[in-house]
């Protein structure tokens, strides 16, 4: 494939054609997992800049859950390098790694069936960065539309390598452990096209050596269903924003926040997004603590105004909620287990890393 070929493929990926296809894809891959999850690996993660909040749990978090009871092979990622390609801070990666494992455990994520390991941990994940390079150009990488919503985000900060590598550096994460499926949501497809690119790229210019086929899967998008939740604020539920309820956050600290909702000025209460994004933003994420409907609470709610809409949300979010964080107390007041669990999770994907990197020096006639 050209690099204008590339190019255009990057920048199609969110288009609504490539979005069709990718939500077909998607749905076939959902209906395969009910017959045959055995068949397929799973890999997802977060950088480890802040604790995970109840947007994370809705939009991702769960869905892991319901992927490893499925029987799906999961392995999960604590990016703690990708933290500095837009940061200069490194004081708290460590503790908030350990942050983000206490909420996996937390909610239901288990070590037996589960892989999770730190990306600093696994040199041989990192090494193939090195052969990965060689597949791309300069210009792909910063017309990479990946790349060019994170630069946007660090307001005029110069480019770092990190941050211009980062598809590649992704890329590394999938590919290496063979994984063929990947959550995301619509905006993250150019990065999983790149994964594809490189995947295709290295088959094309090295072949496989003496494997019977590819080296590498070429990974599928499983796209997010999950409603978008808004922040407390109305605005993007973010950790930098401040507009949060963490997983691991108090009742008390929780009824504080959503007492400071923002609402509107109708006393009535109604579910509608389009005109009352904030109103339903609640709604929803009372719905989506109770398994409720938002229209069906609100009409429960009626004439009872924002004061009886926030107070039930806290009731909701605190019932859920309250079991997990029970959890989660028990795991942080244990930091050796967490340790084992980590180091467990390092161990797996070392091992896998391994043997795809022999796989890779094989095929480059580096196996010495």
């Amino acid at each position: 494939m050209s690099s204008q070929n590339v190019q255009d493929a990057l920048e199609n990926s969110t288009s609504d054609a490539s979005l069709a296809h990718a939500r077909k894809v998607s749905a076939k891959i959902k209906e395969a997992l009910k017959e045959n999850a055995n068949e397929f690996r799973v890999l997802t993660g977060d950088r480890p800049t802040g604790n995970l909040h109840i947007g994370h749990y809705f939009g991702s978090l769960r869905n892991r859950v319901a992927l490893q009871k499925a029987g799906v092979d999961t392995w999960i990622l604590i990016a703690d390098y990708q933290v500095i390609t837009d940061r200069d801070n490194a004081d708290s990666i460590r503790t908030r790694a350990y942050s983000l494992l206490a909420d996996y455990l937390a909610i239901g994520l288990d070590p037996e069936k589960t892989t999770i390991f730190a990306h600093s941990q696994v040199p041989e994940l990192n090494e193939l960065m090195l052969p990965f390079l060689s597949l791309v150009t300069d210009a792909e990488l910063r017309r990479n539309p990946t790349v060019k919503a994170e630069f946007e985000a660090t307001n005029g900060r110069p480019m770092s390598g990190l941050l211009l590598t980062y598809p590649v550096h992704q890329a590394a994460d999938i590919l290496f452990c063979k994984a063929n499926i990947v959550p995301v949501g619509k905006d993250q497809l150019p990065h999983l096209e790149q994964a594809r690119v490189i995947a295709d790229r290295f088959e094309a210019r090295y072949g496989h050596g003496s494997l019977p086929g590819p080296i590498f899967r070429r990974p599928q998008a499983l796209l997010s269903e999950a409603e978008s939740v808004l922040g407390l604020d109305g605005t993007k539920m973010s950790k930098s924003r401040g507009n949060t309820i963490e997983i691991g956050m108090s009742a008390d600290d929780t009824a504080k926040r959503i007492k400071k909702a923002v609402t509107d000025s109708e006393r009535f209460i109604t579910y509608d997004p389009e005109n009352r994004p904030e109103v339903a933003n609640l709604l929803l994420l009372a719905a989506m603590a109770t398994g409720g409907d938002p229209e069906e609470i609100a009409a429960e709610i009626g004439n009872g105004g924002g004061g009886t809409l926030k107070n039930l949300v806290t009731e909701a979010i605190n019932e859920h909620f309250a079991p997990i964080r029970e959890r989660r107390a028990e795991l942080t007041a244990n930091p050796d287990y967490l340790a084992q669990i980590l180091h467990q999770g390092i161990a797996k994907a070392r091992a896998q890393a391994q043997e795809t990197l022999r796989e890779v020096h094989t095929a480059l006639n580096m196996a010495y």
